[in-house]
């Protein structure tokens, strides 16, 4: 077996990297095939996803058995203003990649996101629920997913939500960071969702790979809360004094507008391969045990 990765450097390709190594994480062993199998991890410096020749050849060079995508433009505010960067990266890339996976039948798993909602409901949102995005980013990362089901024939889109691992930028290293800094903290109060440990998605990504379950997939931490209880959450497990006040979304300066309320439901995990995702404070709980 073989898998490519993009984004390979990213806190999610970076934690495939770890569970493939160890070939087992926090959730158990991976799957057996994975005992002999191959991995190649590109980024942006080794393989333009925005070209569809580049992406072509290297598929074709490669003959991955599955393709992971987690190459993304991430940044919510700046996708407003740097619209282009946004559609190639986030939609044209993963065109490229299914159109170059279904030239050789491999699978393609694509991650997508949570923004693909509008937040207007008042319960945790299915796969069989209408996406209706509200910003840029969630335009163009739900328009990679109708290329993907368009495009290619065996597919895993994997939406998930408030990520964190132990490599790049995430919300759980920008409070620690800012907590060290400041004597207080505002925090958004008024937009609920679910953190995601990358290790806990990761081990998905990587059981779903072996199976032909194919399908739209929401792979979150189970569980809720808002942005304020989450930094309060994990100035606690950190045992760092700084106080939390929580704000609204008005009082907070941002460019894109973000769902107020946008926690998903794994439902189709439970109906396929089975739901192992940790409760958020769980999850969270080990993930600073371990960077501290």
């Amino acid at each position: 077996m073989r898998i490519l990765i993009t984004g390979g450097s990213g806190q999610l390709g970076s934690e495939l990297q770890r569970i493939f190594r160890n070939k087992q994480c926090s959730l158990g062993q991976i799957h057996e095939m994975y005992r002999d199998a191959q991995m190649i991890y590109t980024d942006k410096n080794t393989l333009d996803i925005t070209n569809l020749k580049d992406v072509q050849k290297k598929i074709k060079k490669v003959q991955p058995d599955v393709v992971i995508n987690t190459a993304a433009y991430t940044q919510v505010d700046q996708c407003e203003s740097n619209i282009d960067l946004a559609f190639k990266v986030n939609a044209l890339g993963p065109r490229n990649l299914a159109v170059a996976c279904e030239e050789i039948q491999a699978k393609l798993i694509h991650l997508s996101t949570d923004y693909v909602f509008d937040g207007e409901s008042s319960m945790p949102y299915s796969e069989f629920d209408i996406p209706h995005p509200i910003n840029i980013y969630g335009k163009t990362k739900y328009l990679s997913e109708e290329y993907v089901q368009q495009l290619c024939s065996r597919y895993f889109i994997v939406r998930t939500s408030w990520l964190y691992g132990m490599d790049g930028k995430n919300f759980v290293k920008t409070i620690l960071k800012a907590s060290r800094e400041k004597e207080a903290l505002q925090v958004v109060s008024d937009q609920t969702g679910t953190p995601t440990n990358a290790t806990d998605l990761a081990y998905h990504l990587l059981q779903l790979a072996v199976t032909d379950e194919y399908g739209i997939y929401h792979c979150t931490g189970n569980g809720q809360c808002s942005w304020y209880e989450f930094a309060k959450t994990i100035l606690e497990y950190a045992q760092i004094h700084c106080s939390v006040y929580p704000v609204s979304s008005k009082e907070y300066i941002s460019t894109a507008s973000r769902p107020h309320y946008s926690t998903l439901d794994n439902l189709m995990l439970r109906c396929t391969i089975g739901d192992k995702m940790r409760d958020w404070k769980e999850a969270l709980k080990d993930f600073i045990e371990h960077i501290s």
